[in-house]
């Protein structure tokens, strides 16, 4: 069965960078509390 690929905004990537880059929190830390 195949998946559905979900896409983004660019402004939603940019934003789960700097969730990242200005918490210090791990990505997968960040992705599993964006549901990403």
């Amino acid at each position: 069965m195949a998946r559905t690929r979900r896409e983004f905004t660019p402004e939603y990537k940019d934003e789960a960078v700097k969730l990242v880059i200005n918490t210090g929190r791990a990505v997968s830390v960040v992705a599993r509390e964006l549901g990403i």
